[in-house]
């Protein structure tokens, strides 16, 4: 095994801060040296420091996405921290039916990783205006960092026990078998969510349009406090009025801080 050093380390931490917002504090310094290990190993670094050269002077982007893939941590399931779902359907969902006048809802799953949290948004959504929904517009955008993990989101392949938690007439109507013990989500559902790879840390973030319902769930766990204040000083100015931001259970908001109001643990909204 290849050890790190202190500044091999530090350099790294600098630039996955200044690239990715992700704060890797010293604790950590193991965990990026094993994580990394198969990189310098398969593409022959003799250290870290000409791994770290060859990131920041490969100007194709491969090696810059392949060190995405390898530090973050894309670890979720269906109908993770659930009451968020119980509470759009029951609150936000049925008030956007009656507001939203032009029928384009737009809902963003940010920090999607492998798929789970966009596929339940449209699974409600087609739930919701059923026949109706050809009328509107509820495609899901989902956003990543990670290659790897947009790539097994857009396949939609999961194991039969990662779909217990989800409804039974969901994995009726909405999966179909492949090869033993997996299924696949539908192309009807597939359809509906639009997956992109994208940087939370942009200096400003280039969509035309404001979003009415913002998932950035357990993503802001890795950020310290100026970058987690920045992000979301982006999501606020990118949300309707009237719009909300969810976020993971273990995370809130300071609430002098944001022009978003507190709804409860976890669930902000922006004033009308």
């Amino acid at each position: 095994m290849i050890a790190i050093t202190d500044e091999e380390f530090r350099q790294f931490s600098h630039f996955i801060k200044d690239r990715y917002g992700i704060h890797l504090r010293d604790e950590k310094k193991a965990l990026l040296a094993g994580r990394l290990q198969q990189v310098l190993a398969e593409q022959r670094f003799g250290n870290f420091t000409e791994y770290y050269r060859h990131v920041v002077s490969d100007a194709s982007g491969a090696a810059t996405a392949l060190l995405a893939d390898k530090i973050t941590t894309n670890h979720t399931f269906f109908m993770r921290e659930s009451s968020h779902f119980q509470f759009l359907k029951d609150r936000v969902l049925p008030r956007l039916a009656l507001t939203v006048r032009d029928r384009d809802l737009r809902i963003w799953s940010a920090g999607c990783s492998s798929g789970e949290e966009p596929y339940t948004l449209a699974f409600m959504l087609d739930e919701l205006f059923g026949s109706g929904a050809p009328a509107w517009d509820t495609r899901v955008l989902a956003t990543d960092i990670s290659s790897q993990a947009l790539a097994t989101a857009v396949q939609g392949t999961y194991s039969d026990t990662s779909l217990e938690s989800i409804p039974s007439a969901w994995r009726s109507a909405y999966f179909r078998k492949t090869s033993e013990g997996c299924s696949v989500v539908s192309d009807k559902i597939k359809s509906a969510v639009i997956f992109r790879k994208f940087n939370l840390m942009q200096p400003t973030f280039p969509f035309r349009r404001k979003f009415h319902v913002i998932f950035c769930r357990n993503v802001m766990i890795y950020f310290d406090e100026r970058t987690k204040r920045d992000l979301v000083r982006k999501f606020y100015e990118n949300t309707e009025p009237g719009g909300y931001l969810f976020i993971g259970h273990s995370e809130s908001l300071e609430r002098e801080g944001t022009g978003y109001k507190y709804v409860m643990p976890s669930v902000y909204r922006k004033d009308e």
